[in-house]
């Protein structure tokens, strides 16, 4: 193998004086390539220089919100700046998630992303115009009700009265498309049910109108109905997981008491703008998992019946990919009514 000076030399570039200017301009670019990795770590180093935007897709006091606002104080504190939580309700989702991924890809703007969400309105996706930082939480969904006297108690005898009186019994959700609006109607399918559902903008608003006795009925996170059930003011006949659920132990899980098998929860999920750069991501990644496993962030998820799940940015993205295709194959066969 010929050395570079020696090389030159062969080449004749010793005789027409080019040696010197050629060596001068490697010397630059290596230099000014070793200038930009320093200026590239020292901006990785540096960022956030400015408050963060976690973008919610739903209006306060829903499950998306809470899990949300446990997090973001935390997040606060180990990135240096403030995280500002702005919702943009409206569209099962899709106004926040075309608000997050048309945003600077500079990690700057982050999103919830709650799930599974399937509607015939193309909206943002991970893999696509979103990337996926980390899993934050999963937890059931309940079938609720009002407490009026004439409700069935339980759901072996709801069943019976809505196959008895279907036009009597609508149930709510936190919008089309939504994982209450899926489970829900999987619900209706499964048990051969007639309800019309009747979609919100979120789940705090929809629990309000079951209490009052707007709407009979509801398939809702655990985090909008949790207080009220507590409280006395709702009824929770089932939640909608293969396990019952640590905040709600004497409500029976769907599969043990009427629907065998039957198994579905949300999870939510941290994403960013597709495009910003895999440390910043990285960086979002470890702080959250830390955060995560803090006492208080575990008691504040408990008291809303949710579980901390986290995850690498690869395994979020599969996870999230492969649980909208199934629930989306799943809503085509069965003919799901969606938005």
């Amino acid at each position: 193998m010929y050395h570079p000076i020696r090389l030159l030399a062969r080449c004749g570039l010793h005789r027409c004086g080019l040696i010197r200017p050629v060596l001068a301009s490697a010397a630059a670019a290596f230099t000014l390539a070793c200038t930009g990795t320093a200026s590239a770590a020292q901006d990785t180093a540096a960022w956030p220089t400015r408050p963060i935007t976690w973008v919610v897709g739903w209006p306060p006091g829903g499950s998306a919100d809470s899990v949300t606002r446990v997090l973001a104080k935390h997040l606060g504190e180990r990135l240096g700046q403030s995280v500002v939580v702005e919702n943009r309700p409206g569209a099962s989702g899709a106004i926040g998630l075309n608000r997050a991924a048309s945003a600077e890809p500079d990690g700057n703007t982050v999103v919830l992303v709650p799930g599974p969400v399937i509607t015939n309105t193309r909206m943002p996706e991970i893999g696509k115009e979103l990337a996926a930082v980390t899993e934050l939480a999963r937890g059931p969904m309940v079938l609720v009700g009002t407490t009026a006297r004439d409700m069935p108690k339980d759901v072996k005898s709801l069943f019976a009265a809505v196959k008895a009186a279907p036009d009597r019994y609508d149930y709510t959700s936190s919008g089309n498309g939504t994982s209450q609006h899926l489970a829900g109607e999987l619900i209706k399918q499964q048990a051969g049910l007639k309800m019309t559902h009747i979609p919100y903008k979120g789940g705090s608003q929809a629990a309000l109108d079951i209490i009052s006795g707007q709407v009979p009925l509801g398939v809702l996170g655990i985090t909008s109905i949790l207080p009220h059930v507590q409280a006395g003011k709702m009824r929770a006949y089932a939640v909608t997981t293969a396990s019952r659920s640590a905040s709600l132990p004497d409500t029976p899980t769907l599969g043990e008491s009427v629907l065998p098998g039957f198994d579905a929860s949300q999870w939510f999920v941290m994403a960013v703008p597709k495009g910003v750069p895999d440390d910043r991501v990285q960086r979002l990644n470890a702080a959250v998992g830390e955060i995560l496993k803090l006492p208080d962030v575990k008691a504040a998820f408990a008291a809303v019946g949710v579980d901390p799940s986290s995850a690498s940015p690869e395994d979020t993205a599969r996870f999230v990919i492969g649980d909208q295709a199934r629930w989306r194959n799943l809503a085509v066969k069965s003919n799901l009514p969606l938005n």
